[in-house]
């Protein structure tokens, strides 16, 4: 059975009204982990797509670079989309189901995080209904501020680049405490660490970029560092 086969069929337990709660239970293996983990994006990630009013082909295409699709599964893939789309409950009541299933891998949550900014801003524009959303699903999440607004920054190209809040830092930091950061979510995002600590590979995958904006920070605020003491 393919992992979209089974992903298929919790969304079907969805769609007959049993909840996120109830689908997530049952998915307790490293490998249904990663279903739990694709079914929350998905869920999340289809009524996000309502929020700026249409789903793209863009959005899809975004969705695929995460989720590695073989072509004899693409079928089951839409289906997922579409009942999740389709699906009466609200986002708020999935974002708390979910909040609950990683209830104890905040990590985990703020990949899901990654994955839906990715998704919202395939099209090229960030829809003030799409900052709203995440915004919202952030705050059920339990997700500090200051890491929301990091992740915003990150991603929508016309935010303000502020190297501090991207590794999560006052600008005055001492530089020790700045490289310590550094150094600590280099190793948090390495591939390695994040196998280690069970993350589905979709997330480690979504990591890629986050390892490059890190180092592009430590970049910027280790060359102004520097220039201030010539």
């Amino acid at each position: 059975m393919s992992i979209w086969t089974r992903i298929s069929e919790a969304l079907s337990a969805l769609a007959k009204g049993e909840g996120l709660g109830e689908v997530f239970k049952h998915l307790t293996t490293p490998r249904e982990r990663s279903v739990a983990f694709t079914i929350a994006v998905i869920a999340l990630g289809a009524k996000m797509a309502k929020a700026d009013g249409q789903v793209t082909r863009d959005e899809v295409t975004a969705f695929r670079e995460v989720f590695q699709i073989a072509r004899e599964d693409e079928a089951n893939a839409a289906k997922v989309f579409n009942m999740a789309r389709t699906d009466v409950a609200g986002y708020r009541d999935y974002a708390r189901q979910i909040q609950v299933m990683f209830k104890d891998d905040r990590e985990t949550l703020c990949d899901l995080m990654e994955g839906l900014f990715h998704i919202a801003l395939a099209d090229g524009f960030y829809h003030p209904g799409e900052d709203e959303f995440l915004e919202t699903v952030s705050t059920i999440f339990d997700i500090p501020d200051r890491q929301f607004r990091a992740l915003r920054m990150r991603f929508v190209p016309d935010q303000q680049a502020d190297p501090y809040t991207v590794l999560g830092v006052p600008p005055d930091a001492p530089y020790d405490e700045v490289r310590a950061m550094w150094r600590r979510l280099v190793r948090e995002t390495h591939p390695d660490a994040m196998i280690a600590r069970g993350v589905p590979e979709e997330a480690v995958k979504l990591a890629e970029k986050r390892m490059i904006d890190i180092n592009r920070a430590w970049g910027e605020i280790n060359g102004a560092r520097r220039l201030e003491k010539t």
